[in-house]
């Protein structure tokens, strides 16, 4: 069970801290351990943005913490609170458990930008600023290449897991290979995990002798999926496309590998993009409230070095 914050409580401790606060403007980050390589993607761009913005601006602190489920973030909002937060950056490990936390920080008057994942009821009573990808798009760039490039394909699918943002992807999917004699052989959930996707892909490789393309959400199940064709020995599938912007599905890209000839950006980075808006609007007073998604691009060999972080762990 999430500790429970009294609203009257955070907002003493928010306004008596920031009373002492001066010159220097307090912007906590809080966001999810990295327990899979999206999230250690974005740890990485969350510290090395924190430590660009702390170069630029000597009166800021960012002070970023990790946390490995909800009751554990909601004790890292009471301890950033203790800071005197100007702002807060915050991408939920589950959003709905976190809101009433997240509500009393803002109500204090704190900035609060939130990231990728959004509660149930998403307005401006939780937060003033809203950074994410596009899942719906992540998924029809996807089925829009696999149109043009291989109208008449045989495809089999690796989902992510059974929540809105998978059934969104897959929606989005549907929507791109619309009109084209793409044909799906199959469909099954591989947890956004490359052992559980690396199971799934052996299991589609014993049940279909032709395969001509896999799509799966994520690039780290990707890499299940890679290992699986090259175990099989099979050369009937001619590419995988993936989804995030890993920086080893990147480098293939940018090698021009033909198993992996592109790749659908859903960036971890997206945290530095909040942090560095978040930024803006308390050190430089640009408008940075509203709702800002990212674009699904297409990472393509002519753009990808613009995506490509070689000391990410992602």
């Amino acid at each position: 069970m999430l500790k429970k914050l009294t609203g009257a409580a955070l907002l003493a401790l928010l306004m008596s801290t920031t009373a002492f606060a001066g010159d220097t403007k307090v912007i906590g980050v809080s966001i999810p351990a990295a327990d899979h390589g999206w999230t250690a993607g974005v740890v990485y761009h969350a510290e090395r943005v924190a430590a660009e913005i702390q170069k630029a601006h000597p009166d800021a602190k960012i002070i970023v913490k990790t946390s490995p489920d909800a009751a554990a973030q909601a004790n890292a909002i009471q301890d950033l609170a203790v800071q005197g937060l100007d702002a807060l950056v915050i991408l939920p490990t589950d959003p709905d458990p976190l809101v009433n936390a997240i509500k009393q920080v803002k109500a204090a008057g704190t900035f609060v930008a939130l990231v990728d994942r959004a509660p149930s009821v998403n307005d401006n009573t939780v937060r003033d600023l809203y950074v994410a990808g596009n899942n719906p798009a992540l998924g029809e760039v996807a089925g829009q290449y696999i149109k043009e490039h291989s109208p008449d394909a045989e495809v089999v699918v690796v989902r992510g897991m059974p929540i809105p943002i998978d059934q969104q992807r897959q929606d989005g999917f549907d929507r791109g290979i619309a009109g084209s004699n793409v044909k799906i052989l199959d469909r099954q959930f591989g947890n956004w995990n490359r052992d559980d996707a690396f199971k799934v892909m052996q299991d589609f490789l014993t049940k279909y002798p032709k395969i001509d393309v896999v799509w799966c959400q994520d690039d780290d199940m990707a890499v299940g999926v890679l290992q699986a064709i090259e175990q099989s020995k099979r050369t009937d599938i001619q590419y995988v496309i993936a989804g995030a912007g890993s920086k080893d599905m990147i480098k293939k890209v940018m090698d021009g590998d033909k198993m992996i000839p592109v790749d659908v950006l859903y960036p971890p980075a997206m945290v530095g993009t909040a942090l560095e808006m978040t930024a803006a609007s308390l050190f430089d007073h640009v408008p940075a409230r509203g709702v800002y998604t990212l674009d699904a691009t297409l990472v393509t060999p002519e753009n990808a070095k613009d995506f490509y972080f070689p000391d990410s762990p992602f």
